[in-house]
């Protein structure tokens, strides 16, 4: 990974994009920040002797494209921006269901409608995008949660398949359990719960590593990468909390 590269974190306010945005300064990467409170993003910028401040609202068309354009030509997007709410389908809200597909997957669309072309055009750069181990396969109480990281890990192929051959690479990166104030939500025990300094360490090997797909933390996120291949009830027994 080129130290001297301009990455775009987008989600760095806090949780695991602040702390990979931390990891990337540390190895003299050039930043710019994005996320909707302009506040956190310049409390981080400080704290990380310096970065581009770029506030932008993923909901919200207009601001992603003026927010491109302030950012200017980068060499990585990172996509960790995330809304969680646990929720079951027998307790379906409205609102916050629309807003998981909202932030986790139409925002991404919106993000790499407007920076994508200019990649393309350069022929060159990495978008990465962050996924969940809960995207692989239908669980329990994550409902809007889990579809919405579904449809990103599955644009992150897509991508992967169009750009194979260009000079524009594409990765996803798919975390478990990670400690933020999104997860505190949870009423069950997380197995393998990570610090987001722990796992934005897991992002910078796979960046590193230069290969498409990286889930983590091992050995939980082998029982989601092999019951792919399990028979979807027998999957769903596993994770059942009543």
């Amino acid at each position: 990974m080129d130290k001297t590269s301009k990455w775009w974190i987008i989600g760095a306010s806090e949780g695991l994009g602040r702390a990979v945005a931390e990891k990337l300064a540390a190895e003299g990467a050039s930043l710019v920040l994005s996320a909707r409170s302009e506040d956190r993003l310049n409390a981080l910028a400080e704290a990380i002797g310096g970065a581009q401040v770029v506030p932008m609202d993923v909901t919200d068309s207009a601001s992603v494209e003026a927010a491109t354009a302030k950012a200017g030509a980068v060499d990585g997007l990172l996509y960790c921006v995330g809304a969680y709410e646990p929720m079951k389908a027998t307790e379906w809200k409205s609102d916050a269901v629309l807003t998981m597909a909202e932030t986790n997957f139409l925002g991404a669309l919106r993000v790499l409608g407007a920076a994508l072309p200019g990649l393309v055009a350069r022929d060159a750069g990495r978008i990465v995008l962050v996924g969940s181990l809960s995207g692989f396969r239908g669980l329990p109480g994550a409902i809007g949660y889990g579809a919405s990281k579904a449809g990103l890990m599955h644009i992150a192929e897509n991508l992967r398949a169009d750009l194979h051959g260009t000079g524009v690479t594409v990765q996803r990166v798919n975390p478990g359990f990670i400690d933020t104030r999104l997860t505190r939500k949870n009423d069950f025990k997380m197995p393998q719960l990570m610090q987001p300094e722990e796992a934005a360490e897991k992002v910078m090997e796979a960046l590193r590593s230069g290969r498409f797909s990286t889930s983590f933390p091992a050995p939980f996120a082998w029982l989601f990468t092999a019951g792919r291949y399990l028979p979807l009830g027998l999957f769903q027994r596993i994770f059942q909390r009543g």
